[in-house]
C-alpha cells in the first residue's frame, strides 16, 4: 500500500517514514502542506497522514481542496491539537481519523492498517485466500504449514495482489502502489519481484495463486495448474 507522509517536523517524519517503510508500506514524504497537495493531486494513494499545522498550507485547507476535487483517499491528521472543535472541524471537512501527538508508533500503525482497509475488502489484519495467509500487523506470511520468509517489498507486493484478488493490475499500477516517488530501478521491476513471490508462493504447490494475463498483467486467484 502507498501513503503519503506530511509532517514538518523533520526528525519524527523521518522515523515515522522509516517506521512505516518497515512495516511493508511505500511511503512518500513532505515538510509542507504545499509539496503535500502536488503529491495528493498526482498520486493515487491508499491513504495519507497529514500534519494540521505545516509550512505553506494547513492541513484542514490540504483536505477542504482534495474532497473539493472529488479525491477520497482516506485521510489520518496527526496533530498536537486535542481541541474538541479541532478534531470535530477536521472530520467535518472529510479526514477519516485522529490522532494526537504524543502517541505510541503501536496505535499509529493500528489506525494506518485500518485506514488503507477502507479501500479494500479487508476486514481485518489477516488476509487469506486458500492456504495463503498473511497478517498485516504480525507482518508473517504463511501457506499450509509452512512460514514463508518475505522481503519487505515482496511483502509489501503479495498484500497488495491479496488485497485485489480477481482483479488483473497492470505493471503500473502494481508499481504506483508498491513503490514509491523516490524509485529509480529498471523498468521491469515488476517482473523481477513477481517471480521473487512465484518462487515462495507457488512453487511446490498444485494450486498457483498468481497468475500472468498476458498483455494485461498480473492477477492473484486460484487455480490448479
Amino acid at each position: 500500500m502507498r501513503l503519503l507522509f506530511a509532517e514538518d517536523e523533520k526528525d519524527l517524519n523521518t522515523i515515522l517514514t522509516k517506521r512505516l517503510s518497515e512495516e511493508g508500506y511505500s511511503v512518500d514524504s513532505c515538510y509542507d502542506g504545499e509539496t503535500a497537495l502536488e503529491y495528493l493531486d498526482s498520486v493515487e494513494y491508499d491513504g495519507a497522514i497529514l500534519d494540521i499545522m505545516m509550512p505553506k498550507r494547513d492541513g484542514f485547507s490540504v483536505v477542504a481542496e482534495i474532497r473539493g476535487k472529488g479525491n477520497e483517499v482516506p485521510i489520518l491528521f496527526l496533530t498536537a491539537r486535542d481541541a474538541v472543535e479541532d478534531r470535530v472541524r477536521g472530520l467535518d471537512i472529510g479526514a477519516n481519523d485522529y490522532l494526537i501527538k504524543p502517541f505510541a508508533i503501536s496505535e499509529l500503525l493500528a489506525r494506518v492498517r485500518a485506514l488503507v482497509r477502507r479501500n479494500t475488502k479487508t476486514t481485518g489484519s489477516i488476509l487469506r485466500e486458500g492456504d495463503l495467509s498473511l497478517d498485516l500487523a504480525a507482518h508473517t506470511v504463511t501457506r499450509g504449514d509452512k512460514e514463508i520468509e518475505l522481503s519487505t517489498k515482496e511483502f509489501s507486493l503479495l498484500s497488495f495482489l491479496m488485497q485485489n484478488p480477481g482483479i488483473v493490475l497492470s505493471r503500473e499500477k502494481i508499481e504506483d502502489h508498491v513503490w514509491n516517488l523516490d524509485y529509480e530501478g529498471g523498468t521491469n521491476v515488476v517482473d523481477v519481484y513477481i517471480s521473487f513471490l512465484r518462487k515462495k508462493i507457488d512453487s511446490g504447490f498444485e494450486e498457483k495463486l498468481i497468475h500472468t494475463v498476458r498483455g494485461s498483467g498480473y492477477v492473484f486467484r486460484r487455480e490448479r495448474s
